[in-house]
């Protein structure tokens, strides 16, 4: 469905990953419990206000994690089993959720209309990042917020760099819905003309064995 007053989605930019939808609900479950990832969640969501979309949220996991202060959820999802999922996580959210089919690239609302948008685990797996990007400029009041919790590129692991582009040139995509390991999510934030950038990065799990997967940014970032 599209909101009103906003543009309708391509039919042909719904994404269907029906096998890695159902293996990446079993994963996410797991790591937000075994690897730490459900207290990035909480952090990454602490403190927002007022209208807020989230961009690719999946199975939902965020949803139970939005404070109070939030008055409402548009999440965006366009793979429908996930979009299923997050229906269904949506109900048990402490503030109102709803969920929408729809792509990163054109977003179904209207332009200025939210204070916050969430990209949780997301940016990875876009065709093209940076119109993605855009649209949550365009769809951003003047002074809103990004919120993001991305994985990426090895920084300052040159093998592991290495391993993560070759990688991305071959199966990793295919295996894993669309994911590259090695993009540089705050580079393309700041690229896409997000202001006042800031994040730490995180090794996820922090202790145990490392995968191409685990090199994580948890931050922020202004809508000029």
């Amino acid at each position: 469905m599209a909101l009103p007053g906003a543009e309708q989605e391509p039919a042909e930019e719904t994404v269907r990953h029906p096998l890695f939808a159902r293996f990446y609900t079993r994963l996410s479950e797991s790591a937000d419990v075994r690897a730490g990832v459900g207290a990035h969640r909480e952090e990454l969501l602490a403190g927002l206000t007022g209208r807020v979309i989230e961009v690719g949220p999946g199975n939902g996991l965020n949803f139970t994690r939005y404070p109070a202060t939030v008055t409402q959820v548009i999440a965006v999802e366009p793979e429908p089993h996930l979009r299923k999922s997050a229906i269904a996580a949506a109900e048990h959210a402490p503030v109102p959720v709803e969920v929408v089919a729809g792509s990163a690239q054109h977003l179904p609302v209207p332009s200025e209309s939210f204070d916050a948008a969430v990209c949780s685990l997301v940016l990875c797996s876009l065709p093209d990042v940076r119109p993605a990007l855009l649209e949550l400029r365009r769809v951003l009041r003047p002074g809103g917020e990004l919120r993001f919790y991305e994985h990426g590129s090895a920084e300052g692991r040159r093998g592991m760099m290495r391993f993560q582009r070759a990688l991305d040139r071959t199966v990793w995509p295919h295996l894993f819905g669309g994911c590259h390991t090695g993009r540089d999510p705050v580079g393309e934030i700041g690229a896409a003309g997000f202001t006042n950038v800031s994040f730490r990065r995180l090794l996820v799990p922090q202790d145990g064995p490392v995968f191409p997967s685990s090199f994580h940014v948890l931050g922020r970032a202004d809508c000029p």
